[in-house]
């Protein structure tokens, strides 16, 4: 993630994702039992809006954010617990056994009943399960694989199609190893299905997520860097992480151990291309709740519940096209908040990201966040963009990528001061927030639930649309206020039909402008023209 700026390195929809794009839709969405119109007009902007090349979707089913958590999965015996008794034709492994030794003996598609008891896989710290083409393992109610904090993994090796469900996998890796790598498939193997399990209390990520993976109904707790990391050295597409209650992770606090990192929160993506997240509680993170970070694309993220991460609740940076649909945000950003500088850490933000046509996935007309009901975070929405970040530049420290945009001509290597002045590089070598459309969304805020740190000149209770003033490098072409202007004013950015309660301020245009309701609503701004503002405890 950047802000001011720094940024860091490392399935099955719906079918309303696949409706044509039509020009006019007016709908109602029911957001927490209140109705919220939704008017998407056609190609011609909003009054003072600059014209945009996006288009309006086709109504989509109403999807209300839910009202409680999703998936209280964590300590909930019922949803966890595997069969009481071995399947027909599954291996029987008891405590006294090693799991691995009897997985070298079995062939490939076998079935492990783990019983009930501690099962431990040896004193080496390369001690490990290396499973077979298409084999599934099962744990009873109460089985247990532990590392000890001696075992480094559980689960690695290259092949497909595995499954683990219904085990315990906990005590993986001593405190504050295991740094960018994973526990549960460990090499991010393709077409891994993890559901049921409690997967806690391990170094690193307690799951690694390689392409045409489903992460379902697991309890992803107190790991040491992530719940879950969704990368692979060859990419990852078409992933399913879905009713999971991912908790408390980043024990380890990565981010004060490799200052500037990025890389802890209760989930990780990295060039992901496909994901739908759906119906999770993300909760209690020690940094953000699930952050997108470069190159990913085509990704749902519906109907989760996220409370009370210490940082951001979603960060979605240097990637494209996304619907941000139906979910909850309660006070998130706490921890992070008065600490940032002024600069608002909010229950989502969107840094140099959005629709992009010429790039593969859904939603690439325009990147939706709507329906969503916000309370009680440090900000709400940010859609912020650095003027000296692109493809080429020495801000860049997504290191080694380039935008996706126009990959046969414009790289990180040809994004050069020898070209970056003119086309197709001076537009195809930036990531750019554009075409991103907030609307229908309930914005509510009480500063008295917070706390005395809750004060417009801390950043607490604000939406924004801006960027910094371009300096660096000497040869770049987004100098001074290139991008503020673009940004604000060219990209297709838009707040809309929204509904806000309690006392909240906008940042517009450059990242030291803050306005109330009046000028943001506006000439030149003009946002959140038909939002409703309401006072607290209004309906």
């Amino acid at each position: 993630m950047e802000q001011r700026d720094s940024s860091r390195s490392p399935g099955r929809g719906s079918a309303w994702y696949r409706h044509r794009l039509v020009a006019v839709a007016v709908g109602l969405v029911l957001v927490a039992g209140l109705l919220v119109a939704i008017v998407v007009d056609n190609d011609d902007p909003a009054p003072g809006q600059a014209q945009s090349n996006s288009t309006a979707p086709a109504p989509t089913p109403p999807l209300t954010a839910p009202s409680t958590p999703t998936a209280k999965i964590c300590g909930n015996t019922a949803v966890l617990s595997g069969p009481a008794t071995a399947p027909a034709g599954a291996v029987t492994v008891a405590t006294t056994q090693n799991l691995n030794d009897i997985t070298k003996a079995s062939p490939a598609g076998t079935t492990f009943w783990l019983q009930p008891g501690t099962h431990s896989l040896g004193a080496g710290p390369f001690s490990q399960v290396i499973p077979k083409e298409g084999n599934t393992y099962l744990g009873a109610p109460g089985a247990v694989l532990d590392g000890g904090r001696v075992n480094r993994y559980a689960f690695t090796g290259y092949v497909t199609n595995v499954t683990i469900k219904n085990l315990t996998i906990q005590n993986f890796g001593a405190p504050k190893t295991n740094n960018d790598e994973g526990v549960v498939n460990h090499n991010a193997a393709i077409g891994w299905t993890i559901e049921g399990n409690t997967i806690r209390h391990n170094a690193g990520a307690g799951v690694m997520v390689g392409s045409r993976s489903q992460i379902r109904g697991n309890c992803l707790q107190e790991n040491g860097q992530y719940g879950f990391n969704a990368y692979n050295p060859d990419k990852v597409a078409g992933i399913t992480i879905e009713n999971n209650e991912i908790a408390g992770n980043n024990t380890d606090d990565w981010e004060a151990a490799k200052p500037g990192c990025g890389c802890t929160g209760g989930g990780k993506f990295w060039e992901v291309t496909g994901a739908v997240v759906r119906g999770n509680w993300v909760h209690h993170n020690r940094s953000a709740g699930l952050w997108a970070d470069t190159n990913n694309t085509g990704f749902a993220i519906e109907g989760n519940y996220f409370s009370d991460n210490t940082a951001e609740a979603i960060v979605y940076e240097t990637s494209y096209n996304a619907s941000i649909r139906g979910n909850t945000f309660v006070r998130n950003g706490l921890g992070k908040g008065p600490a940032n500088g002024g600069f608002p850490t909010s229950a989502v933000y969107i840094s140099e990201s959005g629709s992009d046509k010429r790039v593969a996935g859904m939603f690439n007309q325009t990147f939706e966040i709507s329906g969503n009901v916000f309370t009680d975070n440090w900000a709400g929405v940010i859609l912020w963009e650095n003027a000296d970040r692109f493809a080429g530049s020495p801000a860049n420290t997504s290191t080694g990528s380039g935008t996706l945009v126009n990959p046969a001509t414009v790289t990180v290597k040809s994004c050069v001061a020898a070209n970056i002045g003119k086309q197709p590089y001076l537009g195809d070598c930036r990531w750019k927030t554009q075409n991103v459309h907030v609307h229908g969304n309930t914005f509510s805020l009480d500063p008295n639930k917070i706390g005395k740190s809750c004060a417009s000149r801390s950043g607490c209770g604000y939406n924004g649309l801006f960027s910094n003033w371009g300096t660096f490098p000497v040869w770049s072409p987004y100098k001074e206020k290139a991008i503020q202007q673009a940004i604000t004013f060219d990209q297709g950015n838009r707040f809309y039909a929204n509904t806000y309660r309690g006392p909240w301020n906008f940042i517009v245009h450059e990242q030291g402008n803050r306005v109330n309701w009046a000028a943001w609503q506006g000439a030149p701004y003009v946002q959140d023209r038909d939002s409703v503002i309401k006072v607290q405890g209004e309906r």
